[in-house]
């Protein structure tokens, strides 16, 4: 709901600052006082577009700040996804400022907001129902909501069936698709399965032939220097040979000399290390001996690996799953025609589910259509408009624009006058008529909700007497649900007020001010009374405003 409206420097208004409450808020005042320069400043607030025309005469900018209730969960969600921080609770600021030079700037709560986003913003908070407005009820965009909420028709069912048919449609187009290209690539995915069969490649295949490649090649460098070792030890030369001879002869004279001994103990723990590292070269000689033509399979399969791993665009140890996933193409390819067939068959019972829950939603929604129907035709004769037919027109959409809300096309259509076509609202209803239409679809719908603030221009243009008085009655009645501010120049309108506020110009003979103010309960009866008589006020006119408050 809005709260408050503060003004300055546009147009004609230098500085003013309004409350609103709930009910009815009557704006009144003679012709080119300037009611229409709070709607625009309204509307600047809400993101139009920011003319410096509306910047008053030697100002350097003008500023408009809406204040609104705190925001609904719905509301204070979009402002979140657009990075703008609503404290829970916290009334909803919404400003705007166009420089003298044509540059604007938004804000809500105090942060920066594009025009865009207030625009945005704008359904939430306020609708504006005229012959100029085109949002709301004039667009046929919003009407099968407008239907589904009036009838409580609820889409969910059609909505999953939606989606249940569009994950089946892909799938059975990635499907297509899949064969398709697989198809154009057969023969060369027939030769590249072929031979990565034949190749057989393994994970880890590549770093461990590399590995005993490298291992191989060692072993045929250290070979000669190995055999020069063996020579060194072994042998009737060998020097273990020389170390034993050595044992035996000094095991004859060791009895001779003490040192002698001590030598021979040493001798023989010599052979037993030379023994020792004989047995390791063995040993050794034994591991490290290769076959030269194994380490030349080794390497052709090394090659094989990674030429294949080129041509493929991949690492060797990638081979082995790109095996399997061509071996996998190929065989959905080869099996293609029966797996498109199940997938079809899903598609066509998708299809049917969907089609089933859309054409029983197109059921409930003519029903809703003839309903609401009724309910507008109900208030049309009271609004001097009784010569004319309203219809719900609920029709196929295209296919193309099938979607989880059902198949159905909903537009709202008027014929204003016996035996005329009907044709949407905007197009044929002139200004007055149409205030007077769009005000009887609101009263039907009005138990569905919308924004938490109306705003009706000048719904009585051309009216009075007993129209004027069936269209105050109706705005009481959605005043009773909602907000409305009404622009009005009926006396019958005005009287259903909860509260009414004067518009009035003046100018000083140089400078020119609109002012707006809220009238007392006194001044309230003179306003009605003048709107009733014009500028001579007559006590009769004071005694029937008088009237008609009371009767309010």
């Amino acid at each position: 709901m809005l709260t408050g409206l503060s003004i300055r420097d546009v147009v004609l208004i230098e500085a003013l600052d309004l409350e609103f409450g709930a009910g009815l808020d009557v704006l009144t005042g003679e012709t080119g006082a300037g009611k229409s320069i709070l709607l625009d400043a309204l509307g600047l607030a809400l993101g139009a577009r920011g003319d410096s025309g509306l910047v008053r005469h030697g100002a350097g900018q003008a500023v408009v700040t809406a204040t609104f209730d705190p925001p609904s969960p719905d509301l204070a969600a979009m402002l979140d996804e657009n990075g703008v921080e609503v404290e829970p609770g916290e009334p909803l600021l919404i400003r705007r400022v166009v420089k003298s030079d044509g540059g604007s700037r938004g804000f809500v709560n105090s942060q920066p907001a594009s025009a865009g986003l207030l625009r945005e913003l704008a359904p939430y908070l306020v609708e504006i129902h005229g012959q100029h407005d085109d949002r709301g009820l004039l667009n046929p965009r919003g009407h099968r909501a407008l239907l589904d909420a009036f009838g409580r028709v609820r889409p969910e069912e059609t909505a999953r069936a939606w989606e249940r048919l569009r994950a089946a449609e892909g799938k059975l187009a990635a499907a297509r698709a899949e064969i398709e290209a697989a198809a154009r690539d057969r023969e060369w995915l027939e030769h590249a399965v072929d031979e990565l069969t034949r190749l057989a490649p393994e994970p880890g295949e590549e770093e461990a032939l590399a590995d005993k490649r490298r291992g191989m090649q060692r072993a045929e460098k250290i070979a000669g220097e190995l055999e020069t070792v063996a020579d060194c030890l072994e042998g009737s030369n060998g020097g273990i040979s020389c170390l034993r001879q050595a044992a035996r002869v000094l095991e004859r004279v060791g009895e001779d000399h003490p040192a002698l001994a001590e030598a021979l103990a040493a001798v023989d723990r010599a052979i037993i290390e030379c023994a020792a590292a004989e047995d390791k070269l063995r040993e050794a000689r034994v591991a490290l001996a290769y076959d030269p033509r194994e380490l030349e399979a080794d390497e052709a399969r090394l090659f094989d690996l990674r030429g294949m791993a080129r041509k493929h665009r991949v690492q060797p140890d990638d081979l082995a799953a790109l095996a399997e996933e061509l071996s996998g193409r190929l065989q959905r390819l080869e099996a293609g025609e029966e797996g498109i067939g199940k997938l079809e068959a899903q598609v066509a019972a998708a299809r049917a589910e969907y089609d089933k829950a859309a054409d029983a939603l197109s059921e409930r929604r003519r029903a809703a259509a003839a309903r609401l129907d009724d309910a507008v035709a109900g208030e049309l004769p009271p609004l001097k408009l009784d010569a004319a037919r309203f219809r719900t027109n609920v029709a196929p959409a295209s296919p193309d624009n099938w979607s989880g809300a059902g198949k159905d096309r909903v537009e709202f259509e008027i014929a204003t006058n016996p035996g005329a076509p009907f044709a949407p609202l905007a197009k044929i209803a002139s200004g007055g008529e149409l205030s007077r239409f769009l005000l009887a679809l609101k009263v039907s719908l009005a138990e569905q909700g919308g924004a938490a603030t109306m705003i009706f221009d000048e719904i009585d243009r051309g009216v009075g007497g007993a129209v004027a008085s069936a269209i105050g009655e109706r705005l009481a009645r959605l005043a009773e649900r909602t907000q409305l501010l009404v622009v009005t120049h009926s006396p019958q309108v005005a009287a259903r007020g909860d509260r009414h506020f004067l518009i009035a110009k003046a100018s000083d003979g140089t400078v020119t001010r609109t002012s707006v103010r809220v009238l007392p309960e006194n001044e309230r009866r003179e306003e009605i009374a003048r709107m009733l008589s014009g500028a001579t006020v007559t006590d009769e006119a004071r005694a029937q405003a008088g009237r008609l408050l009371e009767a309010a």
